[in-house]
């Protein structure tokens, strides 16, 4: 295990607002990606009533060796989901909400139709809300993309999450020009949707080959890049390689910024959630 630097110490802000925020999502059995993924900004999140939510249960059907969320059987999806969803965003008074899901590749659309409930009964519900997607790959399915693009998101949002030549190890069960080609099919579906990225560094890539991840995005049309240091969840998953300074950081963001994303964030504690709110208004000031 690699020695974490001063650089990767965060102090977790807690209080009311927390555990408001917890206790709305355990009274309507509702799930985060933030608790479910482990994430690092998870009390800073909730300590400003916001919250990236997890659809469609806890158990994801794919086993990627860098994610900390269950992997098995799926469960049954719940009807009641985008009903309660809403009526928890209505009551935190949330503008910006994230909307995430485990890989259902058991599901004949991927779990598309559900996806497309949500963001309508959000639509109902909340009608000034702002609504950003981070969906699965749906094995390639343009019909599920369009499923939920036809919705009407404001940012639809899909992590390549490393290079190509880490795909093997990293993401076994997916494929990289799979996850570029959603990105650039989001675009060919509707034009004027915001379209968005995540990647994590420390696995072993080059500062080259993230450049190169840059220009596929790029090429795709992607609107929204966000870069972060991966963190392993635990001595099973995939080894942590390297510990990405800061400075690196700041070069990637330049870098990104020079190829043209309208919005990017790079530092160590991102992920693709973080921020988001703030990058929407980025890409459409």
């Amino acid at each position: 295990m690699l020695k974490k630097p001063e650089w990767m110490r965060k102090r977790l802000p807690l209080g009311s607002t927390t555990k408001q925020v917890e206790e709305g999502l355990s009274k309507r059995n509702l799930h985060t990606i933030c608790q479910e993924g482990c994430c690092p900004n998870q009390g800073e999140c909730f300590s400003n009533k916001e919250a990236s939510f997890l659809i469609m249960g806890r158990i994801c059907s794919r086993n990627c060796r860098f994610c900390a969320v269950e992997s098995g059987r799926p469960e049954k999806l719940d009807p009641h989901e985008p009903g309660m969803l809403a009526e928890e965003v209505q009551e935190l008074g949330l503008k910006y909400v994230v909307i995430t899901s485990v890989t259902r590749d058991d599901l004949p659309d991927g779990g598309a139709g559900h996806f497309a409930l949500v963001i309508k009964e959000l639509s109902h519900l909340c009608p000034d809300v702002r609504i950003e997607v981070l969906i699965p790959d749906f094995k390639g399915s343009v019909p599920s993309l369009a499923t939920v693009i036809h919705a009407r998101p404001d940012v639809l949002n899909h992590n390549v999450e490393t290079i190509p030549r880490l795909y093997k190890d990293v993401r076994p069960q997916a494929n990289y020009e799979q996850s570029i080609d959603l990105i650039r099919n989001a675009k060919s579906i509707d034009g004027n949707i915001i379209t968005k990225s995540g990647l994590m560094v420390g696995l072993g890539e080059t500062p080259s080959e993230v450049l190169e991840v840059m220009d596929d995005l790029r090429g795709a049309d992607c609107d929204i890049l966000t870069i972060g240091q991966y963190l392993q969840p635990s001595k099973d998953h995939y080894s942590l390689r390297e510990y990405v300074h800061p400075d690196t950081f700041k070069i990637y963001e330049d870098e990104a910024k020079k190829r043209g994303f309208k919005g990017v964030v790079s530092s160590p504690f991102v992920r693709s959630s973080y921020r988001a709110g703030e990058l929407y208004k980025d890409v459409i000031s």
